[in-house]
């Protein structure tokens, strides 16, 4: 049957005191006796003890030495040290507790003592490795938990902009390719420091797949408008601005059946702001420069690109290269100059999306 005891190393270069201590410990506890601090290193790249006893006064490497050199390991760092002394002032304690030694036991030593101080600090050791695994599992169920409602969230999300993208005949592969252009756009910044003290927060994965939603009130668009093959008038052009407003409406509901707020922190922003301009003649509320939410002028870029570079039944589609133009002269104007110098710098990735993910 295998020896279940716990694994006791001391370490005390007095031969006596070796040969007492392991006599007094062998029946309760595997005893290691090792006359020095380089011996037990060396050691311990074999065996971990669930306790080692550490004799402070020794030649050539001292107990500091030796804890020191325990502590800076991580492999090593854990393991509970109890100091054995002949040293009984206050200075010399404190030293030791403060390199990491959790117990002080002074010479000469009697058996009961010894074990007492020993099994208690087993037994703590033990209750820390256990509140270890209860908080891992805990983590572990907390991560699997979250990534379940993400996955939900995410199909609910999917679900709601298939119903708005199934009903525009003109927009296939708009909304997949958006998310990617924001992500890209989003790992840009982040390389070359733009807005980093705003996104450094921002939780980038959830951001880019709240761009599914930023058309989601075009569901309320009647299909003679959404599909009209041809120039709107002012009228329907009223009526089609009108999805903001009616997205705001939809993510506030959305919101309501979602567990926490994270999942739709960048959504709100996203479809309320994504037609606003750098100059303020945007819709709904006019805003201007920086007072656009952030994810609104990404949005914008990502929105407006796709838009170019698609046919529409108005309009030929423009190449990558001419939309990437139109892009730029814009700058100032339309859009953010800075997220345009950005965009300029991974143009050739964006139309890399739109060979991919031609419709």
């Amino acid at each position: 049957m295998e020896d279940q005891r716990k694994t006791i190393m001391i370490v005390d270069d007095n031969t006596a005191i070796l040969a007492l201590s392991k006599d007094m410990l062998k029946n309760y506890y595997k005893v290691y006796p090792i006359p020095s601090g380089e011996i037990l290193l060396d050691l311990l790249e074999n065996i971990t003890p669930d306790l080692i006893l550490l004799d402070v006064e020794m030649p050539h490497m001292d107990g500091y030495e030796v804890i020191k050199t325990l502590k800076a390991t991580s492999k090593w760092a854990q393991i509970p040290v109890i100091f054995l002394t002949a040293l009984s002032d206050e200075a010399s304690e404190l030293k030791g507790l403060s390199l990491g030694a959790i117990d002080y036991v002074m010479k000469p030593f009697s058996e009961p003592l010894l074990r007492r101080r020993i099994d208690n600090q087993l037994m703590a050791e033990s209750q820390r490795k256990s509140l270890q695994m209860f908080n891992n599992n805990l983590s572990e169920m907390v991560r699997q938990k979250t990534e379940e409602m993400m996955v939900l969230q995410n199909a609910l999300l999917s679900t709601v902009t298939d119903m708005v993208e199934f009903r525009d005949e003109v927009t296939g592969g708009h909304v997949l390719r958006t998310q990617i252009y924001i992500e890209l756009l989003l790992k840009k910044m982040e390389e070359e420091g733009v807005y980093s003290e705003e996104i450094s927060a921002w939780d980038k994965p959830t951001c880019a797949s709240s761009a599914k939603l930023h058309d989601v009130g075009k569901i309320a668009v009647s299909d003679a408008i959404l599909n009209k093959p041809g120039k709107l008038t002012n009228e329907e052009f009223s009526i089609m601005k009108s999805h903001v407003n009616v997205g705001l409406q939809v993510i506030k509901k959305l919101e309501a059946t979602m567990v926490g707020d994270t999942f739709l922190k960048h959504a709100r922003p996203i479809v309320g702001a994504h037609h606003e301009r750098w100059d303020g003649m945007g819709y709904p509320f006019g805003l201007k420069g920086i007072d656009i939410p952030l994810e609104g002028r990404l949005m914008a870029i990502a929105d407006v690109y796709d838009a170019l570079i698609s046919k529409r039944p108005y309009k030929l589609p423009y190449s990558t290269d001419e939309a990437r133009g139109i892009m730029e002269e814009s700058s100032g104007s339309q859009f953010d100059p800075a997220l345009i110098r950005i965009f300029s710098d991974i143009s050739g990735q964006f139309a890399e999306i739109v060979r991919q993910y031609a419709y």
